[in-house]
C-alpha cells in the first residue's frame, strides 16, 4: 500500500466506484502490518490471499480497542490517541491516530458535504461530561467546527443552560444557521428544565447519542418527540460516530443516516457474527477507509437495518454490550 499521506490524499476526491478496490488494498496491507488484526486473522485461520471481495473480509470486534493498541505499523510511531467515554469502572477504548489535523479536516469535509460550509453556521456545542475528560474525538471535532465557523458566537456549553438559551434567543434573528450540537442527555435535561425556549427558524438541533449513565435509556422516537416539542422544530438531526471510527454519518431526521463515501456498512447475523444477515436487520459491521492507520474493518456492538430507500437506521446495542457514550439509544 502507498504511504499514509498519499492514501489519505486519495480519499479526498476518490470515486465511490473504487471503494471495493481501496478496501481490498487496505485489507491486504493491514492483514500484514497491524499486529492485532494479523493475530485475529491467524486465530480464525483466514487465508488472506483468498479474500477477493469485501464480503470475504473479516471484521475485528470493536472490543479489541479496549485491550490492545490497534495500529498499522509500530506503536512507537504513534503518540496521540482518542479515548472513548464510559461510566465509572468501564475500560475505555483507545484509538491511536496518525494525524489529528487530517481527522479534523476529514470530519469537516463530511459535515459540509451533507449540510453547508461551516462559515454559514454559528456552532453551539452542549457537551457536558465530554468536556470534563481529555481525549474525546467528539470534543475535538466540535472545537474544530467552532473555530472553522469563525463566529464570535460559537462556543462550548457545559451545564450553563441560561447562558445557552440567552445566546440562542440572540441568534434567532440572525441570517446564519445555528447548529446546536448536543449529547442526548444534555439536550433532554435542557428540554425538561422548565425554562422557556424562544422559537427559531434558523435552528438545527443535532444529537450525538449517549446517556452516560445520567438517565434511563429511551427509544429514539421518544427522545426526538421531547426535543422537537421543546425546540419547536420539525425534526431532530443526529450524528453517528464513535472513538474507533474516523468517519461520521449524519441523519437529517427520523434516525435515517446517509453514509459518507469513506464508509460502508454490512449487516451480520445477530446469532452468528461470522455470517451475513439474511434478514432486514442485523449487527453493524463498518468499513471505514479513513481508518487506514488502524483497522478499517470494525464489528460494532450496534444493531441496524436499511430502509427501502437505502438509509441506515441504528436500532441500538446488543444486550450484552457496554453502554458507550457516542452510541445511539436502545430502540
Amino acid at each position: 500500500m502507498q504511504d499514509f499521506k498519499s492514501f489519505s490524499e486519495s480519499l479526498t476526491f476518490f470515486d465511490f466506484g473504487h471503494f471495493e478496490n481501496l478496501a481490498l488494498e487496505l485489507f491486504q496491507y493491514q492483514a500484514m502490518e497491524n499486529d492485532v488484526y494479523n493475530s485475529y486473522l491467524k486465530a480464525r485461520k483466514i487465508d488472506t490471499k483468498a479474500v477477493k471481495s469485501i464480503r470475504d473480509i473479516p471484521f475485528l470486534p470493536i472490543r479489541f480497542f479496549k485491550d490492545f493498541p490497534v495500529v498499522s505499523g509500530k506503536i512507537s510511531d504513534y503518540s496521540a490517541f482518542y479515548s472513548s467515554s464510559g461510566t465509572t469502572g468501564m475500560i475505555t477504548s483507545k484509538h491511536y491516530i496518525w494525524s489529528e489535523a487530517w481527522y479534523l479536516d476529514h470530519a469537516k469535509r463530511i459535515f459540509e458535504s451533507q449540510y453547508d460550509n461551516l462559515s454559514e453556521f454559528h456552532v453551539l456545542a452542549l457537551l457536558p461530561a465530554y468536556l470534563e475528560r481529555p481525549g474525546s474525538s467528539l470534543v475535538s471535532m466540535a472545537k474544530h467546527f467552532i473555530e472553522t465557523s469563525q463566529s464570535v458566537h460559537s462556543g462550548f456549553y457545559l451545564y450553563n443552560q441560561d447562558e445557552l438559551l440567552s445566546k440562542l434567543k440572540f441568534l434567532s434573528a440572525d441570517k446564519k444557521k445555528v447548529l446546536l450540537l448536543g449529547v442526548t442527555f444534555g439536550l433532554l435535561d435542557l428540554a425538561e428544565s422548565g425554562k422557556d425556549f424562544f422559537p427559531m427558524e434558523n435552528l438545527i438541533v443535532m444529537e450525538t447519542g449517549g446517556m452516560k449513565g445520567r438517565r434511563k435509556e429511551m427509544i429514539r422516537e421518544e427522545v426526538h418527540d421531547i426535543l422537537k416539542a421543546y425546540f419547536k422544530v420539525e425534526c431532530i438531526h443526529s450524528e453517528y460516530g464513535m472513538t474507533e471510527l474516523m468517519s461520521q454519518a449524519y441523519s437529517k431526521g427520523e434516525g435515517k443516516y446517509t453514509l459518507p463515501p469513506t464508509m460502508h456498512v454490512m449487516l451480520r447475523d445477530v446469532n452468528d457474527p461470522l455470517s451475513w444477515s439474511s434478514r432486514s436487520q442485523g449487527g453493524i459491521n463498518v468499513i471505514d477507509l479513513a481508518n487506514f492507520h488502524s483497522c478499517a474493518f470494525i464489528e460494532t456492538q450496534d444493531l441496524g437495518r436499511f430502509d427501502s430507500d437505502g438509509f441506515l437506521e441504528v436500532l441500538g446495542r446488543f444486550d450484552n454490550s457496554e453502554i458507550r457514550g457516542c452510541n445511539l439509544l436502545v430502540q
